[in-house]
């Protein structure tokens, strides 16, 4: 083999972030700049020579070009084999499949998720380890670590590979195997839902699954179209393009606009859905009407015995901290353990690995369970249908009933996209300034019961993580959460979280802004949104 050991610089802004690293793709077109990344990854790991690699991306821009030099440098790095996605595809849920099946030491998945595509646009790279799921804290700050004192980096000399042909060919000592993106991730699915009861309900049944030229177009063309029997164009925009078809790959109410209009519109389906750039996560609607995230965990905890991968019950659930307390109250009522977590998938792992819970979700459109280590937006898809099938209920009648027994969260997130960072940063100190003065004032009806920067001790390896999110609870259960994201590549996105409970089923049809209109207003007054952000309005609101 002829390994070039090249020499480079550190770059001083490889600190991943929620989701690994994320940049805008001229960053990673730096000369050293992906390589130093990917080094660091290989550097910070230990006993994988001769082990297995998974490898694969949203199909976004750079990401074949990115995946030829990676397996040039695993193999000079000793990787004993490699498994990669037929045209560099796999989405996340169905990379952390692969790997769990495969017993790989882990997998290199390049996404920036929601996040646009293009060659302008923003690009991402993390690693999952053993378990299928994000690395943990730990692995990641020695990643960042190891960035900053790289000096040169080990790669083969080769030419590129075909990556579009399934098959099996060497990179030095290196296997690398070209697998089909979708087979493994499919056969999981019939594992877990009713393949023979959907297929009768797309009898009659209608639906429409925007994966938004996106990752999931191959899985869902597979499972819904083929396995399923559902009518050709159920799945729209299935072809995973490069900059996404030009749209935001984000599913919510305002980047998913195609798919609300006909939702909402003349003639509309029984059932919509729309999946990320990864294929993470989902936004599920009824005939005119719209599922919060919260409420979709909740209503699928509630009814999880009904689905046959699910049916001996759950051993708990786990919700980021800014997601509703809806699933709270189905714990509650289960008898089972409800698990408040930071944001951010891999703090799931360990509650999974340790089988303390079962289901997790987050409010940013992220469901999933045990089934794999990370959220997966067409599993949660295919939970929904399957629930359809089983109560032969409407998406609109299914919630309701959930509120009639449980009462109504009202929730929102209102999303300030790319505010300068000095400014969102002095925002979010100027609470942490407050947060002691604030138990015991009240504001018109509302009175503060407690004030704090959460922070999170893992039940399993007792692992502390601090300033997750600012919250200010009320005595009635109402909650406001300010938090900056850590998932974008330009600026800050501030997001604040407001939600009101309410049990009475009478109260249960209110717009969610005017229902939450108090709480709006108080985030104002405390946090002085519009004068340090300089926005009138939130970019999304969900």
């Amino acid at each position: 083999m002829n390994i070039h050991h090249v020499a480079s610089q550190p770059f001083l802004d490889q600190k991943p972030g929620t989701s690994g690293l994320r940049k805008r793709v001229p960053v990673f077109q730096q000369r050293h700049y992906l390589e130093n990344f990917v080094q660091s990854i290989f550097d910070s790991l230990e006993n994988f020579a001769g082990q297995t690699l998974v490898l694969g991306g949203d199909g976004r821009y750079y990401n074949r070009t990115a995946i030829q030099t990676i397996l040039k440098m695993a193999a000079a790095n000793g990787v004993g084999r490699v498994l990669v996605g037929q045209g560099g595809i796999l989405s996340t849920p169905a990379a952390s499949c692969v790997i769990r099946k495969n017993e790989a030491f882990g997998g290199i998945i390049l996404s920036a998720s929601h996040n646009p595509g293009g060659p302008d646009a923003d690009f991402g790279i993390k690693f999952n380890t053993a378990n299928g799921g994000p690395a943990p804290e730990k692995v990641t700050d020695a990643i960042y670590h190891r960035t900053k004192t790289l000096d040169g980096y080990r790669i083969l000399e080769a030419t590129d590979l075909d990556l579009d042909r399934p098959g099996t060919s060497q990179l030095g000592d290196m296997t690398v195997e070209v697998i089909d993106s979708v087979s493994d991730y499919a056969a999981l699915m019939q594992s877990l839902f009713d393949f023979d009861r959907l297929r009768d309900w797309f009898k009659t049944g209608r639906a429409c699954v925007d994966s938004m030229h996106a990752v999931t177009g191959p899985y869902a063309q597979v499972i819904l179209q083929g396995l399923l029997g559902a009518p050709a164009g159920t799945v729209m925009n299935g072809v995973p393009l490069e900059d996404f078809g030009g749209g935001h790959p984000d599913p919510n109410l305002v980047y998913a606009h195609d798919l609300v209009e006909i939702l909402f519109g003349d003639g509309a389906p029984d059932f919509g859905a729309a999946s990320d750039g990864d294929g993470d996560r989902n936004m599920i609607l009824g005939r005119n009407f719209f599922v919060t995230p919260s409420d979709s965990l909740a209503v699928l905890a509630a009814n999880a015995t009904l689905i046959p991968g699910y049916r001996e019950g759950l051993a708990g659930v786990a919700r980021s901290m800014p997601t509703s307390a809806a699933v709270d109250r189905v714990a509650a009522k289960l008898g089972i353990d409800c698990y408040e977590t930071p944001t951010g998938w891999k703090f799931f792992g360990n509650l999974l690995d340790a089988g303390k819970a079962t289901l997790c979700g987050e409010e940013s459109f992220g469901t999933g369970s045990n089934h794999v280590r990370e959220k997966d937006g067409l599993w949660a898809v295919l939970f929904w249908l399957n629930l359809l099938a089983v109560r032969g209920q409407s998406v609109e009648a299914i919630v309701r009933e959930h509120w009639q027994t449980y009462g109504r969260n009202y929730y929102s997130r209102h999303d300030y996209e790319e505010v300068e960072s000095d400014r969102a940063n002095t925002l979010v100190d100027n609470l942490r300034a407050k947060l002691g003065d604030l138990k015991g004032q009240k504001f018109g009806s509302y009175e503060v019961d407690y004030a704090d920067d959460f922070a999170y001790t893992d039940p399993v390896d007792g692992s502390l993580s601090q300033k997750q999110g600012i919250r200010i609870g009320f005595t009635d259960g109402s909650r406001i959460v300010f938090r900056l994201s850590g998932t974008g590549t330009q600026g800050a996105t501030l997001r604040l979280y407001l939600e009101s409970y309410e049990p009475d089923s009478a109260k249960h049809d209110q717009d969610t802004q005017v229902a939450l209109g108090d709480l709006i207003a108080i985030a104002e007054e405390v946090a002085q949104i519009k004068s340090l952000t300089g926005r009138d309005r939130p970019t999304v609101i969900t």
